[in-house]
């Protein structure tokens, strides 16, 4: 029968496959190198075989280390994963949250997902709908906080991260090369009229109305389809699409905030819970600023 594999030896494994070096993962694991070295020797010998090659610079995984590799990663992280879930205070009570149609079909889905999942005790609603009608919730008190849009940098609240308005054609379309360049607008918006429809005149561009829609996830459709070209935030552009930049002769729409808005009405361990995780949802979302 064999000996199952202790779980301290696989991350001192991995620190060395990491780092290629036993003092650099003796370094890493906060141990000394003559422990990280017996380690790994009572790992060898636990398999029968070696996992290293020695070298005059650090070492180098042997064909049955780069095997372990891809098991060691998941048994490390499913122990993490066990131990962050444990730890984790029980959170109870209903969390109703606001997003941007913008956001409806990216990352937030995942995250809200996640979280509803983690914490069994917690009832997510969740509302998608435009920054002013989620506005007008949270003062109606029909959600507990929202995630908005602010281009105007007018609104309270905790910025998120910055998430320019941009341009985006097809890749394989090109419909920016058209004349007149096809251009999806909202049906009734102070923001495509003011922002979007008056950067394109600004630019001296000739466009028509291809696509009307009251929702960005009508528009990333339009654009992936070569039917026009779409303001989109820069981080929901879809795959085989691109951002036209001043190289294209088009400038940045806006440069807005996403913020995020809590009702001053409620709070509870599950709201401040919620409101780490959207913080953590938007930690990379945003792209740096290209024009």
């Amino acid at each position: 029968m064999l000996a199952p594999l202790d779980s301290d030896l696989m991350r001192s494994f991995l620190a060395v496959a990491d780092t290629g070096s036993v003092t650099h993962a003796a370094a890493r694991l906060f141990r000394t190198q003559s422990a990280v070295s017996l380690q790994i020797k009572r790992l060898e010998e636990s398999l029968g075989q070696p996992l290293f090659e020695r070298q005059a610079r650090g070492v180098t995984l042997t064909p049955r280390g780069k095997q372990l590799l891809p098991y060691a990663r998941r048994v490390v992280q499913t122990l993490d994963e066990a131990a962050i879930a444990l730890r984790e205070k029980t959170l109870v009570g209903p969390v109703r949250v606001g997003i941007p149609d913008e956001y409806s079909g990216t990352v937030l889905p995942r995250a809200l997902a996640a979280f509803d999942a983690r914490h069994e005790g917690v009832q997510v609603s969740v509302r998608v709908d435009h920054s002013e009608a989620l506005l007008e919730a949270l003062d109606n008190d029909l959600i507990d906080m929202a995630v908005i849009y602010d281009w105007a940098y007018v609104q309270e609240g905790e910025v998120l991260a910055v998430d320019p308005t941009v341009w985006a054609t097809s890749i394989h379309h090109e419909q920016h090369l058209r004349q007149p360049v096809p251009v999806a607008v909202y049906f009734k918006s102070d923001w495509s009229r003011d922002y979007a429809e008056q950067s394109l005149n600004r630019q001296g561009i000739n466009w028509r109305t291809a696509w009307t829609c009251d929702m960005a996830g009508g528009f990333r459709v339009a654009t992936a389809n070569g039917m026009a070209i779409a303001p989109l935030s820069r981080s929901t552009i879809p795959e085989g699409c691109r951002e036209l930049t001043s190289a294209d002769g088009y400038s940045l729409i806006d440069s807005a905030r996403v913020v995020l808005r809590r009702n001053p009405r409620g709070g509870s361990q599950a709201l401040d819970g919620m409101a780490s995780l959207l913080r953590e949802a938007f930690a990379t979302l945003a792209a740096p600023v290209i024009d």
